[in-house]
């Protein structure tokens, strides 16, 4: 096959995948910049990925969802736990790669077995008992219960992990000569020789933190702690309920993930794609 024709195939086959996943979202932008009735008049044809003809009707639906819902609060809740889990995350999660990668100790192998087998446990499973775990400290119902539980993941301990093993270990004894301790080896040399490792726990931590629904619903029961994910069902299930409104939500609450991929996706493949820290 000639080679252009086989690019082109490609090439179609790959937009063709972008449509499918792309119409759903544009979709959901549109009706949110229309008015209730001609969603469903629009519905089935080509209109219903059009906004209204009217476009002082683009951000009326916005404007009548603040006016019923805390949305802000909601939005400023959200970022406040991403961020906050997003920093938290790296930190926690680099320095136990780093004892992984950098340290001798009694037990190391095992222990790390036992991190690699807990990757495959699903979450739901442990749900329970880390709930278990939170009432037991007294933190239901604060913010520290959302954010606590997020900032260890093993997958991220085993990514931090291989990245530091990259690190030559010439580099770090040279730098012991000169009189560094290990935490100064850890914050000046190896966590900034890292940055595809940080970008992407930081971008996959604040995916996940932004889009946790089960969990905040579990330990909060005060609904101004409530992040945005779990206002969307307190906003779907409050009546009257309106497909715009539900769908101008959806999209503010999808703005910040397409942003935060955006600016991160190159670290992003190199983090996943490999496992070295850049040096030549």
């Amino acid at each position: 096959m000639n080679k252009k024709l086989k690019k082109s195939i490609e090439y179609f086959f790959l937009i063709l995948l972008a449509c499918i996943f792309i119409f759903p979202m544009l979709w959901m932008i549109v009706s949110s910049m229309k008015p209730e009735a001609e969603i469903y008049l629009d519905m089935g044809g080509i209109q219903s990925l059009l906004p209204s003809l009217d476009v002082s009707q683009w951000f009326l639906t916005y404007k009548e969802l603040f006016s019923r819902f805390n949305v802000p609060q909601y939005v400023i809740n959200s970022i406040i736990y991403a961020l906050v889990i997003t920093v938290g995350s790296i930190m926690v999660n680099a320095m136990a790669g780093f004892a992984f990668a950098k340290f001798e100790f009694r037990g190391k192998k095992l222990l790390f077995g036992v991190l690699l087998v807990l990757l495959i446990v699903p979450v739901e499973t442990i749900i329970i008992t880390q709930f278990t775990v939170a009432h037991t400290l007294g933190i239901l119902n604060t913010r520290l219960a959302v954010v606590l539980p997020m900032m260890g993941n093993m997958f991220f301990i085993y990514l931090f992990r291989n990245f530091f093993r990259a690190v030559p270990h010439e580099i770090i004894e040279s730098v012991k000569l000169d009189g560094a301790n290990n935490w100064t080896v850890f914050w000046k040399v190896v966590l900034p020789m890292s940055k595809p490792a940080v970008a992407t726990v930081g971008t996959l931590s604040f995916i996940a933190s932004w889009n946790d629904y089960l969990w905040p619903l579990m330990v909060l029961t005060d609904t101004d702690k409530f992040p945005l994910q779990v206002a969307i069902t307190n906003i779907n299930t409050t009546e009257p309920v309106y497909t715009n409104q539900v769908m101008a939500i959806l999209t503010i609450s999808t703005i910040p993930l397409i942003l935060v991929y955006i600016f991160a996706q190159k670290y992003i493949l190199q983090g996943l794609g490999g496992s070295g820290t850049g040096i030549k």
